[in-house]
C-alpha cells in the first residue's frame, strides 16, 4: 500500500503531533541495567520533521536522535548551520536529545567540515560517526591505510578545536571498505588519541566478516571505541553469491548476549544507537515516503528497543 504524500503527512501527524502513539508502544522499559544514551539513527525515520522526529523518539521512549547530517538526511550539510540547530531544539522541546550525529566527513578541507563540527560542538554535541575510507586498489594495503591516516591527521585537529569526537562505524560488504576487517582500524588509529578519534562499533558487520574471530578483534580496537550501534542479520543466498539480510535484534546471527558481557564496561561509557536496516517500507532507505504505516514502523522501532534493553540487558 503506497500513499499519497497528503495522506502520509497526515497519518504521520496523527501518529506524533497528537501523541496518539498506542500505549504499548511506549510501554515502561524495566532494564536495571545501567547505560549510557540509547539513540535511533534517524535515517529510518526520515519521512519526520524534526517536530514529529522529537515527540516520536521521545514518546517511543529513546534518549534521542542519532541525527543524519549528510547528504539526503534530515540536515544538509549545506544547511548545517540554520537547520542543525532548528532540529536540535525541536527534539529537545519534546523531551529528547540529539546524543550522536551521522555525517559523511572524512575529509578535514572539505568545505563544509569545519561548519559542521563547530555547530554541533555550539549545541553541545560531543560525538559524530565518519564517512568511509576504501582501499586503493592502485596501492598496497597499508600504503592505503596511510594516506587515510593523514586525512585522519587533520579530523584530529579539527576534533581537538572543537572537542568533539569521530567514530568510524566498521562495515562489511564487498566494496574495499576500510575497517571491514576491525583489524585494519587498529593499525589507522593506533596513534591517535582516542579521547578525539576512534571507532563506531557495529557488532553485526563485525559478525559478518568474522564469525569468530570477532572476539579478538573487539579486544584489540576495544581501546578506540567510542560508541556502539547495534543490529543483527541472517546469511541468505542471492542470485549471484550469499548476502547479508538485516533482521530484527535476536532473529539473526549476532550472539548478544556473548557480546554484551564482552562489551559491559561500554554500555555505561559511551552513547548507543539502535540501527533499522530491516524492511520498513522504504523507511529504512531513508524514504520520505515509504510504504509502510507509521504506526506498523513505530511498532518495529519499539520492539528493538524494549529487546534491546529489557531482554538483553534485564536479563
Amino acid at each position: 500500500m503506497n500513499f499519497t504524500r497528503r495522506n502520509f503527512i497526515k497519518a504521520t501527524s496523527v501518529s506524533t503531533a497528537g501523541v496518539a502513539i498506542a500505549p504499548e508502544l511506549a510501554a515502561k522499559l524495566i532494564s536495571s541495567h545501567k547505560t549510557n544514551k540509547v539513540c535511533v539513527f534517524s535515517k529510518c525515520l526520515q519521512f519526520l520533521n524534526y517536530e514529529e522526529l522529537g515527540k516520536t523518539i521521545a514518546k517511543l521512549g529513546f534518549d534521542g536522535a542519532d541525527l543524519t547530517v549528510r547528504k539526503g538526511g534530515h540536515v544538509l550539510p549545506e544547511n548545517v548551520i540554520v537547520d542543525l540547530p532548528k532540529a536540535v531544539k525541536a527534539i529537545r522541546k519534546a523531551g529528547a536529545d540529539v546524543h550522536m550525529i551521522v555525517t559523511d566527513i572524512n575529509d578535514p578541507d572539505d568545505k563544509h567540515t569545519e561548519n559542521i563540527l563547530s555547530t554541533a560542538a555550539d549545541l553541545g554535541i560531543k560525538y559524530y560517526r565518519m564517512g568511509y575510507f576504501k582501499y586503493n586498489s592502485n596501492d598496497t594495503v597499508f600504503d592505503s591505510l596511510d594516506n587515510n591516516k593523514r586525512q585522519l591527521e587533520g579530523l584530529l585537529k579539527l576534533n581537538r578545536k572543537y572537542n568533539v569526537k569521530s567514530g568510524y562505524q566498521n562495515h562489511s560488504g564487498p566494496w574495499g571498505m576500510v575497517g571491514a576487517a576491525v583489524w585494519d582500524l587498529h593499525y589507522l588509529l593506533r596513534d591517535f588519541d582516542p579521547k578525539y578519534i576512534g571507532v563506531q562499533y557495529d557488532i553485526m558487520h563485525a559478525v559478518a566478516e568474522g564469525g569468530f574471530s570477532w572476539e579478538v578483534a573487539l579486544k584489540v580496537i576495544a581501546p578506540w571505541i567510542n560508541s556502539l550501534a547495534i543490529k543483527d542479520f541472517v546469511w541468505k543466498k542471492g542470485g549471484k553469491r550469499w548476502e547479508t539480510k538485516w533482521v530484527p535484534l535476536g532473529e539473526g546471527m549476532v550472539n548478544f548476549k556473548k557480546y554484551l558481557n564482552e562489551i559491559d564496561a561500554k554500555l555505561s561509557s559511551v552513547p548507543i544507537t539502535l540501527h533499522y536496516e530491516y524492511d520498513l517500507g522504504g523507511a529504512e532507505l531513508g524514504n520520505k515516503n515509504p510504504s509502510m504505516l507509521p504506526e506498523d514502523i513505530y511498532k518495529h522501532l519499539t520492539r528493538d528497543l524494549h529487546y534491546f534493553k529489557n531482554t538483553l540487558l534485564g536479563s
